[in-house]
This record gives C-alpha cells, structure tokens and sequence, in this order.
C-alpha cells in the first residue's frame, strides 16, 4: 500500500509553533461514499473470524505476551492494540500485520492521553478552573501532537462527566459540576485533538467517555450504580457527551455503571435507541476495560456467551482486553442467537473510524519509517514547557487572601513545609500518560529558582502524605506511588515546626497524593489527610503566617484548614511545570485569575452540594430562621466556597445589567451586558459568568445555571463592556412530557464573578 506522505515525517517541533496552538482548526468533512464503498468492498472480503478480530481491542501484557500477540495478528484476531506508547514498539506490530496477515487491515494505536502526553499539563479540574478555551484548545492540540508523533491514532479521552460527587475519585478527570462549563471544555477538547482530520500526522481521534452518566455513581462509589430521572439525565447530564460528538468525536468508550438498572454496555436503548437512531452518531463504541465479563457480575448475563451476546446486541462495537467475542461470536452466529448483519454492522464502525484515521492510505502515517525515530524518546526538547507553565498558571484558584498575604515579597525568609512540596509524581495528577516524573517542576524547585540571590528559602517534608497503613498499601499496590518517610510522624514535625520558627511566612504543600484522585480512588472522608492536620495545626502554633498550598483532584472540606491559614491557593495538579506556575503566582509575577468549576463543601456532610439545585417549599433564610425549613441544624447551609469562585489581586467592579430588549420574542434574541472595570492598582483577568433563572415553570427549575462566560484582561482603571446574546434554546429545558420546551414568561439574569456575587435583571419572554 504506498504512503501519501514520505515515510521519515517526522516535523521539528518548532515548525508548528506559529499556528498549532491556537484556535483549533476547522474539521475538514470526510467524503463518506467513498469510505462506506471501501469499506463495503473490504467485509466481503472478510471472513467470519476476520470480522470478530476487527472488535477486539487489546493490551501487550503478562496476559497477552508479544509472542501470543503476534500470533493473533497473523490469525487476524486483533483490531487495536491500547497502552503502547513508544514508535519502535507500534512499528513493530504494525509490520506483523503487514507483513503476516491476510488483508493487512491496519490497526489502530490508542492510550490514555487525558491532559498530556510527554508534556503534562494541569488535570482536566484545573483546566476547568481556568474557565479559558483557548488555553483548553492549547492543551489538546500539544497533547495530539506528541501523542501522534508517539505512533497513537486514538485518546481515551475527554472524560465529561458531569459530577456532584467529589467523594468520586475520577472526579479529577472530568470537568466538574456544571452541564455548561463541561460542554464547551469538551468540546472544545475533540476539536482540538482531532484537529481537521484525525488523519492528519499531528492529530488523534478522541474517544469521548464515559458513557453515560458515570459521574453520577451513588456516594462517589466507583463502579457504583445510577438511578435518575430522564429530566435530570437530559437536562444536566447527558449535553456533555452529545456536545462532544457533535464536535466530531470518533470513539465513544462505554461507561461501567448501571443506568436505572440496566448497565451500559448491555443497555440498547442507550448505545442504539439514543446513541446512533437520536444522535446519528457514525463511530465506535468501545466496551471498558472487561466490561462485557462484568455484566455476569451486574446479574443481567448468566454466562459469558450471554454476556457478548447482550453487549452486541445493545450495541458495543469493540470489546477492551478481554478474549469474550473472540472465544463467543463465532458460536453465537452459528446457533443464529447473534446475526451476521449484527456481525457486519460493528466491524463496520471499526474498519469506517480506520478509514478515518488515514490508516488504509498510509497505515504507519503516526509511526514513521524506523529511522524517524526519536534517539531519545524522553528527550528534553521534545516537551513543550513553556505551554505547560503557561496553563497552568490560569488554572491556579485563589480562595482566600487575607490582609493581601500575597503576592509574597522575594526577601526576608521563607519556609516551605509539607508532604507535596517536592514530589514530582504526584504534581503530575493521575492519568499522567507517558509523562516522566523526573522532568516534573515542584514547588520546591520553582520556588528555589524564584528568590534565588533574594531570598531565604528553608524546606521540611513535616509529615507523611497519610500515616494510615492501611492507606499507605493501597496506594503503593501497583507500584511505589508514595514515599513513607521512616521518622517518626513527631520528629518530622518538630523539624517543621523548628523550619516554620526560622522564617517570616510559611508555605504549605499539602492535599492528595495523585494515587487518592483516580480510578478506584473514592474517598468517604475529603478532608486533608490526618497526618497533614496535624501539621497544620503544630505549624499554627507558631503563630508564623501561614499560606496553604493545596494539591488535590477533587473538591476537599478545608473548613478548618481555611481558618487557619492567612492565604489559600487551589493549585490542582499542576503539571510537568506546575512549581514554576505556583511560584508564578505567590509572588505576583503572574495575577490569578481561575474560577472553581466545582463547590467546596463545608462538610461531607453535605454532598451532594451543587450550585443549580432545585428550590424547595421550605427554603432557608439565614437572616430570618426558622425551624421547619429545608438546613442542617448543625452547619450552615452554604459551601465553603461557590461554584465559580476565584480571587485576584486586583479587584473587579461591575456596572448594572443592560438589555437590548427587556421581551424576548419565540424566534429572537436578547443581549445582556455589563461594564467591568479593573479597579484595582495592577493588571488582571477574570471570568465573567452568566446565569439565568426560570422562576415559575411547569416543572421546578433551578435556582440559576450557567448560560455563558468570557475572559476579560484589563489594566488598572481600564473598562469593559461584556455581552451576552440569550436566544430560545438557552431559555429551554425538558418537561413533564420529555418535550424541549422554552415557557414564556419571567427570566432572571445574573452577571458576576461568581455563582453567589452577581448583578441581576429580568427579562420576559413571550410566544
């Protein structure tokens, strides 16, 4: 098969620099007669067999050795090949089936690159917080490329589900709380990877995940089932996932999660019905890792084959690293309990998203002829750092700033204590990809750099991440994921607290390991870990200012660490540049300016705790209390901090709301605008967030929802005027009767910094 490009492809870096990284390239509309001509030619060609290996995706592993591997390659019994991530190794089972398998159908490469792939970025919270698409679409765009350059046609990713639930580990690879902020990073995320074709040598296809509705597992219980209602899953959680595929998204891997007791990977009326009849979605679906095997477990298939004959009925068109359709199919469309069609129609969508990736025009098109290939794959130059910093600088959320602690001056001595402050894996954040933590910036070493020649900079680990063994073991199962210092939990204290009494102010770097907010990582309790209270607390006793530093990958209950410290700083897991960023911001070389895309409960307690909730019969009035209304007797109703919160070191005022129209008509339009002015005494950004409220419907509705937001710079006593056009759709929601309907009537417009500090105005609407 000749190659439409020269084999050696392999670009400089500094060649895409001008244009890759900004906006993302319109997608250029694949010529489907001639796909579907193609690929129709080729399953006629196909045997039964060659059919089934088309569906099975798989991992090289101590269950799968590279010897059984490329038996099965030759046997045509593999479709794609996931977590090989280097060229030489793709090259090498790409030239198997090139040169041992009957039809040379290519395969495909994929990997988790969730927010990275050499170069790490802030995990998909913080670019949430950084409310900023054009940072979101720099992101994707790098993080393609390497990927592509590594030999990988497909991501696992974006993840956008929507979650209330930071008890949820996976909370830290979505893109928070809110059905809106969610669809555009999103989307905007598939553009990006995708770029104009998933063909192109510097994209990837995404796989859009993890359908459906995962984030909503009861308790934050992973793998945990779901139960809602259609208005709520139409209305708030599933736009995510359409939005992505209507940005062209090519894959979409299937949720573990049962829906209204049916589990996803056997549920047809949400892979076909919904999926493919409603939203015309042309792609693959692709099972999670052994999904098919777990329906056995779910108590909907009483043996394996049932298992597969279910799951490709419902609609699973690849099976992930399990040998179920391989060992099942063939008997199932023999005994006719599966149909050759069904066959047909799943091989389809795998061999139509080949098509797609270029892979039949040239099928070593992100591989390279061996002679391209990087003489070290972790090369320095081939990270793009700069980027990374840059991100995640506007990913960092200042939450509190007392007596204007920070920016911290570069004098006098400083003291930096905690558990994170110089770990270089867990500044990464999970799903780190092919990331290398010894190329990781921590805050130590940002710091160091910052107030070197002005500065005392003195340094203590102070406690443990967690004492708790039982902790400890769970997160070192796989590998070493955190260092247990052997001292004594009181000895590395009182050498903290001895560092603290040294210095003039006191940094802390504490939160999460990177192993407490992932997969199967779910948490009861979302406080800092014990031995890090205790730290705090022996660090406030020497009455030093203290500025926290958190770390983490959900929203954390800091209540009590929030009293204590003069300054806190949400800094996520930052990334491969994440100390040059954090040192970027405590000491104002760079003014913060992200927004929270979730809510800081003030207890567990209180979970789920979301910003658009619905209005009860008996709402609380702090100012006016009473009994018999909808509150905790024992905490107050409020989160610790909104949704949408964030700090600057200047401040922002904002004029009333203005209207081009005070009536909204069936088919028109109304603009809302504010001035903001930065009324401060140095430059910064902030987001400008729109909510709305619909405050009698005919169902209830909630108390206000994100409708748009827009990031504005602005010097010291600079002006500017921000708009907002509202149309129809924006004004609608789902009904009593699942019709999408917009009600005429009042609407009320909030503009603000926040969810909580806005200016309001209402509108009507009418038919």
């Amino acid at each position: 098969m000749k190659s439409m490009f020269p084999r050696s492809f392999v670009l400089p870096i500094a060649l895409f620099s001008a244009t890759l990284f900004a906006e993302p390239p319109t997608p250029i509309k694949p010529n489907t007669s001639q796909r579907d001509q193609y690929v129709s030619s080729l399953l006629k060609k196909m045997t039964l067999d060659e059919k089934i290996g088309q569906l099975r995706l798989i991992s090289v592993g101590p269950d799968t050795p590279k010897s059984a591997v490329k038996e099965m390659i030759e046997k045509g019994q593999v479709g794609a090949i996931f977590n090989t991530v280097t060229r030489p190794d793709i090259r090498i089972m790409q030239d198997q089936v090139m040169q041992l398998s009957r039809l040379k159908i290519p395969l495909f490469f994929a990997y988790d690159v969730v927010h990275g792939q050499r170069t790490i970025f802030p995990i998909p919270l913080g670019l949430a917080a950084s409310w900023d698409t054009q940072a979101v679409s720099t992101v994707g765009r790098i993080s393609a490329l390497e990927a592509a350059q590594d030999g990988l046609n497909m991501t696992w990713a974006p993840m956008v589900d929507v979650s209330h639930e930071p008890r949820w580990g996976r909370s830290s690879e979505g893109f928070g709380e809110d059905t809106y902020l969610t669809s555009i990073m999103g989307k905007t995320m598939v553009e990006a990877m995708q770029g104009k074709s998933p063909a192109d040598r510097d994209s990837v296809m995404t796989s859009v995940k993890h359908f459906a509705l995962y984030g909503a597992v009861e308790g934050g219980r992973e793998y945990n089932s779901v139960d809602m209602s259609p208005q709520q899953m139409f209305q708030h959680y599933l736009p995510p996932y359409k939005a992505a595929l209507q940005a062209g998204s090519g894959g979409v891997m299937v949720s573990l999660n049962s829906i209204n007791g049916v589990p996803a990977t056997a549920n047809h009326w949400l892979l076909t019905d919904l999926l493919r009849d409603q939203w015309h979605f042309k792609g693959i679906t692709i099972s999670d890792h052994g999904a098919i095997k777990e329906l056995i477990n779910h108590g909907v298939a009483k043996d394996p084959a049932d298992a597969v004959r279910i799951a490709i009925k419902a609609g699973i068109d690849m099976s992930m690293s399990d040998q179920y359709y391989s060992q099942y199919l063939p008997g199932l469309v023999k005994s006719g309990a599966v149909t050759q069609a069904e066959i047909d129609n799943a091989a389809r969508h795998v061999l139509n998203v080949k098509y797609d990736m270029g892979l039949f025009r040239d099928p070593y098109s992100h591989i390279g002829a061996a002679g391209s290939d990087p003489q070290d794959t972790n090369a320095e130059d081939r990270l793009h750092r700069a980027q990374a910093r840059d991100v995640a600088v506007q990913s960092i959320v200042l939450l509190k700033n007392w007596h204007h602690i920070l920016p911290l001056k570069k004098q006098g001595t400083i003291a930096l204590i905690g558990p994170l402050a110089d770990s270089q894996r867990d500044i990464m954040g999970s799903w780190s990809a092919a990331g290398v933590a010894k190329q990781s910036i921590t805050l130590l070493q940002g710091m160091r750099e910052a107030v070197a020649g002005k500065a005392t900079l003195l340094y203590a680990k102070g406690a443990n991440i967690t004492d708790n063994k039982k902790v400890q073991d769970f997160l070192n199962l796989y590998d070493a994921a955190i260092q247990v210092d052997t001292h004594s939990p009181q000895q590395l204290r009182d050498e903290a607290i001895a560092t603290a009494k040294k210095a003039d102010v006191v940094v802390m770097a504490v939160g999460e390991s990177q192993g407490m907010a992932h997969e199967a990582s779910s948490r009861s309790d979302i406080r800092i870990p014990q031995a890090q209270r205790e730290l705090i607390d022996a660090i406030k006793s020497t009455g030093k200012p203290i500025v926290l530093v958190l770390m983490n990958g959900r929203a954390l209950d800091i209540t009590q660490q929030d009293q204590q410290a003069e300054a806190v700083l949400e800094t996520w897991f930052s990334g491969t540049e994440g100390g040059h960023a954090i040192s970027d911001i405590l000491f104002g070389d760079k003014n913060p300016s992200g927004k929270l895309p979730v809510t800081f409960p003030r207890s567990v307690g209180q979970l789920p705790l979301y910003y658009n909730h619905l209005p009860t019969g008996r709402p609380y009035d702090y100012t006016h209390p009473n009994k018999y209304t909808s509150h905790y007797f024992d905490i107050d109703n409020s989160p610790l901090y909104p949704f949408g919160y964030g700090l600057s070191y200047t401040e922002f005022t904002f004029s009333p709301i203005t209207f081009s129209s005070n009536t909204m008509m069936a088919n028109g339009k109304i603009v809302a605008s504010v001035t903001v002015t930065n009324s401060g005494k140095v430059a910064g950004a902030t987001i400008v967030q729109l909510y709305l409220r619909d405050p009698v419907a005919s169902i209830s509705r909630p108390v206000k929802e994100l409708k748009g937001f827009q990031k504005v710079t602005l010097q010291p006593g600079e002006s500017k005027t921000v708009s907002f056009t509202l149309d129809k759709d924006d004004l609608s929601f789902w009904n009593q009767e699942m019709k999408y309907v917009a009600e005429p009537g009042e609407f009320i417009v909030m503009i603000g910094t926040d969810s909580v500090h806005t200016e309001d105005k209402a509108f009507t609407y009418q038919k």
